[in-house]
């Protein structure tokens, strides 16, 4: 045993570790040979001194190095990840607008306003005398001509009031008569001195009162003929028959227009109409008098009419702030109809220096009319003046320059010096 330690001793730690090993394998390899070498089975002692060689230490440091080297590469990705979200988050926090320009130099524009359409000329037909109808000869939609026979009404009270006032002027005729003899044969008299000049001037007077009562006899007469002529309801003017409201055998009143069942006909002229428009006050200075406007009618899809601004009332309606405007229109094919819907295109010339944006481009603001202009990739809320309405656009008088980029379809949360990004922008 004293030779066995020194030989151990003496040895380097490797080669004892080895010789160590390969004794445990000899004994697993060959149990019987072990038994023999170490018949008293003693246990194997490690060295806790021993050092690892230089391969060993090379591996661990690789390990370690690789270890290190996958937890940095996973925080520098983690990092980058977190940044290009962050990146994208604020890219998409910044809102895409569409822009537009101004269109300078427009050409007249319309205004399209609705009107209603009227007879030239509209009556109703009443009668002046009472009776009854006889006969009628024109029905709704016949066109009559001035002074043709519409109706016929008996009135036979008129006609004994006639016959009777005539014979109160042959009455009256003959008194007026006697006294122009009766005055003659005074006056002769009172030339002899044989009647006073009292009696002279008596008869005198009576002969002055028989001709008063005359003259009011042919006068009364005169009266019930011409009631007697409204027994005929001539057409006052050339036109259309409209309404007939009464029938043979009814019976006729004489009334006006505060007796609305009086009417017999109901005539209107349709030759030439009168279109009335109610023009918005904003506009009331570009209607000028004596000027061509086109009038349609959705009852004719595509085509138009030539009418002619005649007159204005030249005041604002107060109720509805807009002038009243009468166009006359020719229309001899009897196309266009009283009361029918109709369309009149007023042209409105573009002020000087003026440009035209699209109606959706404009901010109501509490502060007043504004358009989101970008500049430098920020959104300024620009101030304008606006001029005509076309409808789809507007014309801007005041406050943009022609090549201001204008947001379309601005938002209602758009703020001064919001950035945004401009769609197709660079």
């Amino acid at each position: 045993m004293p030779n066995e330690s020194t030989h151990n001793h003496g040895q380097p730690a490797e080669d004892h570790l080895l010789q160590k090993e390969g004794m445990h394998d000899t004994s697993t390899t060959s149990p019987s040979s072990s038994e023999t070498q170490n018949p008293h089975n003693q246990p194997l002692v490690i060295d806790t001194n021993a050092k690892l060689g230089a391969g060993p230490r090379l591996a661990v440091i690789c390990l370690v190095v690789l270890l290190l080297i996958a937890v940095i590469f996973g925080i520098l990705s983690r990092h980058h990840a977190s940044s290009s979200l962050e990146d994208k988050t604020q890219a998409a926090a910044v809102p895409t607008v569409q822009v537009t320009t101004g269109s300078s130099g427009a050409a007249a524009k319309e205004l399209l306003l609705p009107a209603n359409t009227e007879a030239y000329v509209d009556t109703p037909i009443y009668s002046r005398t009472n009776g009854y109808l006889q006969k009628w000869f024109a029905d709704i939609g016949t066109r009559v001509t001035k002074g043709e026979l519409l109706a016929i009404v008996q009135t036979p009270e008129v006609d004994q009031q006639v016959q009777q006032a005539e014979a109160e002027v042959n009455t009256a005729r003959a008194n007026a008569e006697l006294a122009v003899i009766t005055n003659n044969r005074w006056k002769a008299l009172l030339a002899k001195n044989a009647v006073s000049h009292q009696e002279a001037d008596q008869a005198s007077s009576d002969l002055t009162a028989r001709q008063a009562a005359l003259n009011s006899s042919e006068a009364n007469l005169r009266r019930l003929k011409e009631l007697q002529g409204f027994e005929r309801i001539y057409a006052p003017f050339t036109g259309v028959i409209t309404a007939r409201n009464v029938d043979i055998g009814s019976l006729i009143q004489a009334g006006d227009s505060s007796n609305i069942h009086a009417e017999l006909f109901h005539i209107s002229s349709i030759d030439k109409l009168r279109i009335f428009v109610p023009v918005p006050e904003i506009y009331a200075s570009d209607v000028k008098n004596n000027e061509q406007v086109r009038v349609t009618s959705d009852a004719y899809p595509g085509e138009s009419f030539q009418g002619t601004i005649v007159r204005n009332a030249t005041s604002i309606d107060t109720a509805s702030r807009t002038l009243r405007t009468e166009v006359d229109l020719e229309n001899p094919n009897h196309k266009l109809l009283p009361g029918q819907y109709a369309f009149v295109h007023f042209p409105l010339q573009p002020s000087a220096h003026s440009m035209t944006l699209p109606s959706n481009t404009i901010l109501f603001r509490a502060e007043g009319l504004r358009v989101g202009v970008v500049r430098n990739g920020h959104v300024h809320l620009q101030p304008i003046q606006i001029g005509h309405d076309y409808g789809a656009s507007v014309e801007i008088i005041g406050g943009l320059e022609p090549d201001d980029q204008v947001v379309l379809n601005p938002s209602d949360s758009l703020i001064e010096g919001q950035q945004v990004h401009v769609e197709g922008g660079k």
